[in-house]
This record gives structure tokens, sequence and C-alpha cells, in this order.
């Protein structure tokens, strides 16, 4: 995982855009490690990626987004019991929320090739991606990174061998596109904040 360190280790930005779009143009080369093309797949479609070291990175992190939206003491939506302590520290309000800032959850896995969040019943209940609030954040880990969504649905069919969940469902678009975009049509934007915790 040498290349979050490279990217996001160091407070010094690059100035170098031709090295970023040498980058941008190798993301679908499939010798190109799995992380890498997680990675840059996910800034392609739009989405905000937070590199965590550790759990008081992603607490620090998880506290950088909610002043930059001014998120303190609202309500969440958080379906994950793990989830709730780190709401409860910031005073975050998530039973039974009426009218949610935010939705908070965890994912089943990263998808490499397109760059999305491939979530099932375990995070969201039965609710469509366009249920959901138009803000996202999500804690996933590193080895949560898989190449394709056939590999997630293995991945799935292997950890729930009773209880299999449902509504599998992908989250790929994090920026509003234009409406005459037909290869967005039936999708749903979202802002979404993805909170990565090293643990390879």
């Amino acid at each position: 995982m040498s290349l979050f360190r490279k990217f996001f280790g160091s407070s010094e930005e690059s100035s170098k855009e031709d090295d970023f779009s040498e980058f941008n143009r190798s993301a679908s080369d499939p010798s190109l490690p799995i992380d890498e093309r997680f990675t840059f797949n996910f800034k392609k479609n739009g989405g905000k990626f937070l590199y965590c070291e550790n759990l008081s990175e992603i607490k620090e992190q998880f506290e950088n987004i909610l002043e930059e939206n001014d998120w303190f003491e609202s309500e969440v939506l958080c379906f994950d019991s793990g989830l709730f302590s780190l709401l409860d520290e910031n005073k975050l309000s998530y039973n039974q929320p009426s009218n949610p800032k935010f939705l908070f959850a965890t994912c089943e896995n990263l998808i490499a090739e397109e760059g999305s969040i491939l979530f099932s019943s375990s995070q969201i209940k039965q609710n469509k991606p366009n249920e959901l609030p138009v803000n996202i954040i999500i804690y996933a880990t590193t080895s949560q990174i898989v190449e394709s969504t056939s590999d997630g649905l293995r991945m799935i069919k292997n950890k729930y061998l009773k209880d299999y969940p449902t509504n599998i469902t992908t989250i790929k678009y994090f920026a509003k596109v234009k409406e005459d975009d037909f290869l967005h049509y039936g999708s749903s934007a979202k802002n979404l904040y993805l909170l990565l915790l090293e643990d390879l």
C-alpha cells in the first residue's frame, strides 16, 4: 500500500499535472496493483478519499468531515452498531432520524475495476440508493478492495454462510452529472466520503 503513503502521507501537493494524467490514463491497466486502480477510478467518479493508517486518524478525519459540512449535533442514518460510539462521541443522533444529514455506514467491498462501493442489506437495510441521503460517509478497510463486482459477490457468499443478505447494490457516481448524460441514467449521484483504514 505504498501508493497511499506516496499520495496521501505527505502534506506537500504535487504541481505536476502531467504525472497525474499519466496515472489517470493507466488506471484501467490490469497490470497495476488493485489498490491503485480502485483509488483512481473512485476519485474519477467524484468520490472523496481519506486514507487513514490507524483508528485515531479515522476519528480525526471523521471530525474534519463534520466540521467541513457543519454536521455536528445532526441526525444521522446508521444501521451498524459498531459505528455508534463514533456518533456518540460527536453528539450525533441516530435513533429513528426524521431528516438525516448523512448516511454513516460500512460496506461489503470496494470494487477496483469501476471505483464503486458494494452494499447489502447488512449496511443499508432495504433502502434503494435513491432513498438514501445524498451525503454518505463510508468506513472501509484496504482488505475490502476486490477486483470486480463478481469477486465482491463471491466474498459475500463466503462471508454469510447463513442469513444471506438481500438488497445487494453498488453506488458508483459521486458527483452530479449533466442531465443529458445517458451513461448515468437511473443512477443516483451521492456526495461520498471514504474513510479507508490500512489493515494489510
